[in-house]
């Protein structure tokens, strides 16, 4: 699976002008489902997530997970994360998960995130979303199972 996490101040998803998700401080992750991932993936980079140490303690210093600020997570499927631009000008997305595979492994993962004890709200697989967030620091995080 792949991630892409930003810290943030606030962050909220829309969908035709609805509200689906919005959070205060915390995390938007932004996360897509490659082919051959499973519920194993799932529960690592969730794991992984809500321990990530990233947010300020007393003295200024990344050293903080989600968890310890009390903070929430706006969970959002992007499947242009599998983007493949190696070739030519129009990236291919042939390497992320097929739709039912990528909506249950979407819902998979939020789900451990949530039973990780961080309040989480989502957007809706595989619609025309708009997402909002005040990113903080900015702080931008990669990460993908396959490394």
């Amino acid at each position: 699976m792949r991630a892409l996490i930003q810290r943030v101040s606030e962050a909220s998803v829309t969908v035709d002008g609805d509200t689906l998700g919005e959070i205060g401080p915390g995390l938007l992750i932004l996360i897509c489902a490659m082919q051959g991932d499973t519920e194993a993936q799932a529960d690592k980079l969730a794991t992984k997530i809500a321990k990530l140490r990233i947010f300020k303690d007393d003295n200024g210093r990344m050293n903080r997970s989600v968890t310890d600020i009390d903070g929430s997570a706006l969970v959002v499927s992007q499947f242009t994360l599998a983007a493949d631009t190696s070739r030519g000008n129009r990236p291919g997305f042939s390497t992320a998960a097929p739709p039912e595979d990528g909506a249950r492994l979407y819902e998979y993962f939020a789900d451990q995130l949530a039973a990780q004890g961080i309040p989480v709200a989502k957007g809706r697989f595989g619609a025309d979303m708009k997402v909002r967030l005040l990113n903080d620091g900015p702080v931008t995080i990669w990460m993908d199972t396959a490394d």
